[in-house]
């Protein structure tokens, strides 16, 4: 039971970051412009991965998508990791590192509360 309880104080974890990073990706937030534009990604492809972003944080809300969300999140993540080995940027990777490594373990302890949708 406090399994359960850790891995859903961490989905929501995920959740609310995927739609806070997704939301500022989407509306072009200079930070997240500036970060992006040194990788040479263009607003439209800081649009898309924010929009990716969004929809992997609903995805991981529902049992039967809730590992493709968690894929498509720990994806875009790696994404930026790579990004920023690129730049041999370690800072960058240690401060992303944990986020990825979070949806690993959500992964790992599987949604929840699985029980409460299946069918009689």
């Amino acid at each position: 039971m406090v399994l359960k309880i850790i891995n859903a104080a961490l989905i929501l974890g995920a959740v609310f970051m995927g739609f806070k990073q997704g939301w500022a990706m989407c509306s072009g937030k200079p930070e997240m412009l500036e970060m992006f534009e040194k990788w040479n990604v263009s607003k439209t492809g800081l649009m898309l991965n924010g929009g990716v972003t969004l929809l992997s944080a609903l995805l991981i809300l529902h049992p039967r998508t809730f590992v493709w969300g968690n894929f498509l999140m720990a994806a875009g993540i790696l994404l930026i990791i790579c990004f920023h080995l690129l730049d041999r940027d370690l800072k960058g990777v240690m401060i992303e590192l944990p986020f990825l490594l979070m949806n690993l373990v959500i992964i790992y302890l599987r949604y929840p509360f699985a029980d409460l949708f299946k069918a009689n």
